[in-house]
């Protein structure tokens, strides 16, 4: 392999068109003039790392071997001669903001007292784009704001005169696979982890061993999955999400790759076979593109961080396809994103291990409904089976859970345990992994005061007699303020009303 010096990749800058296009990633220099007109997140991106050496600007969001993985050898320039090279050499994080405006918006850690403290933290630290994508769900965010509120439609009928003395909050989230957790939860999968840290899921991975919950590792991680599983701790049991790729035999691959490294169980995303429009994500692409989006060019500009990781998603997965999948590994095999009875029943009857219900974070379909509404629907569905058991079959809930009670709900309406996103990426961007430790702690503190007032010493105490479910399909929520639905959703905002917003004018507030 040749050495390529400094002088001759400067040369190569995207500014420079009659030019191919060069960039050093990893001290290995890349022509990506072809791969730029493919790129899924659009020629800008690659055209602000070219002449440079883009390896910071990579690795803040993707995995190190990403270059590796979606550059052919024919792309190889040769290896980068980093003699004399200089700051203006090398393409800055675009997802950094200056360290004093992170300090001066993060309050001391024990200030955090629930889950909502460590979102609004986690919106003044994140850059733009970062926050964008973690915030942001489909279309009008109904759904996105109807994953919580459907926990407040839950009602609690508390027993009195029950020995609470002692409380006991640990499981096992997988029974028999993963070992015992602090209490019914695990970290849900969620891409690219280093848009709030710079450890990304390795920080996530630790925090889960010390919190002592399960952690699922995301297929569209910001880190590798050999960085990933070498700060496991010693038997720490982890998941593994999964997408499935139109490339069935790279699929094959990284579940034998699972398997080896003795991740315990495996869940299939299955709500995504074309991803939903996120707004607030697309319009930060518009905004950094600039009026260079007036260009007729044909990129995917406009399709935000979203589009540019997942391009590689099989729409065409169903049914028929489950035998295949249960025949690529011994790991359970759980469908994560099921939304109704009828495939739950579906799930349960083709033989797989339990479902995740869950509508993707509100991200996918708008108006689709929670998954605690769906829980309601799908346990007494699954209880009219033939040989349905509830330690035979799991049922678990993710999204909307921000409070330790709706944990206590959760698993009093029949699920095993819930999945938490998004408020670990919010803990993870404002401090790093002792946040997300005292998320997990305050969850957990949260969920024994519920069982403790609730007489439920044990959560097998806890039942459907403890809780009112019949407002849940109402859709209607009389609450006298909703913290989501008030600071997520972000809509176009003019140049005027942004001007009129900096100068406190009352229009620039509409």
């Amino acid at each position: 392999m040749r050495s390529v010096a400094l002088p001759e990749l400067r040369q190569h800058h995207g500014a420079q068109t009659a030019l191919p296009w060069w960039t050093a990633l990893d001290g290995v220099v890349y022509d990506v003039t072809g791969f730029a007109k493919r790129h899924p997140g659009g020629e800008r991106v690659l055209r602000d790392v070219c002449g440079r050496d883009g390896t910071a600007a990579m690795v803040a969001v993707h995995p190190r071997d990403m270059a590796a993985r979606v550059l052919s050898p024919a792309e190889v320039v040769g290896r980068l001669d980093a003699t004399g090279i200089t700051p203006e050499d090398v393409a800055k994080d675009p997802t950094a903001r200056a360290a004093p405006e992170r300090e001066e918006a993060r309050p001391p850690l024990e200030q955090m007292l629930n889950a909502f403290d460590f979102e609004a933290v986690a919106r003044e630290t994140l850059s733009a784009e970062a926050w964008g994508y973690y915030s942001s769900g489909a279309d009008d965010e109904i759904s996105l704001r109807e994953n919580h509120t459907a926990f407040q439609r839950v009602w609690l009928k508390p027993r009195v005169m029950v020995n609470v003395r002692a409380v006991d909050t640990t499981c096992e989230v997988l029974p028999g696979v993963s070992g015992r957790s602090a209490l019914p939860l695990y970290i849900s999968a969620t891409a690219m982890g280093k848009l709030a840290h710079p450890d990304g899921e390795q920080a996530i991975v630790r925090a889960a061993h010390a919190a002592n919950v399960v952690y699922m590792l995301p297929t569209l991680s910001s880190c590798t999955l050999e960085e990933m599983l070498a700060v496991r701790a010693p038997g720490q049991a982890v998941f593994s999400q999964l997408y499935v790729n139109a490339d069935r035999e790279r699929t094959r691959e990284y579940v034998q790759r699972l398997e080896r490294a003795g991740v315990r169980a495996l869940f299939v995303t299955v709500d995504a076979p074309q991803l939903g429009r996120r707004e607030k994500d697309m319009r930060n692409n518009f905004t950094s593109a600039k009026s260079d989006v007036q260009r007729g060019e044909d990129v995917r500009r406009d399709e935000g961080v979203t589009r540019a990781i997942s391009s590689f998603i099989d729409p065409g997965l169903c049914w028929d396809d489950l035998g295949w999948l249960m025949g690529l590994s011994r790991m359970p095999l759980f469908l994560k994103g099921v939304q109704c009875a009828e495939d739950a029943v579906l799930a349960f009857r083709r033989g797989c291990r339990g479902v995740v219900l869950s509508n993707h974070g509100g991200r996918q379909l708008d108006a689709s409904r929670s998954a605690i509404e769906c829980l309601a629907e799908v346990m007494p569905a699954l209880r009219a089976e033939p040989g349905y058991s509830r330690d035979r079959f799991h049922v678990y809930v993710d999204g909307g859970v921000r409070r330790g009670a709706d944990v206590f709900k959760a698993v009093a309406m029949g699920a095993t345990a819930v999945g938490v996103g998004r408020p670990v990426l919010y803990a993870l961007a404002g401090y790093g992994q002792p946040g997300i430790e005292r998320l997990v702690r305050v969850l957990r503190d949260e969920l024994e005061m519920t069982m403790r007032l609730m007489g439920t010493p044990r959560l097998a105490d806890a039942s459907d007699a403890h809780v009112i479910t019949r407002d849940l399909a109402t859709h209607v929520t009389p609450t006298p303020r909703d913290f989501l639905a008030e600071t997520t959703y972000e809509p176009l905002q003019t140049q005027t009303q942004r001007a009129g917003r900096k100068r406190g004018d009352v229009r620039g507030r509409l």
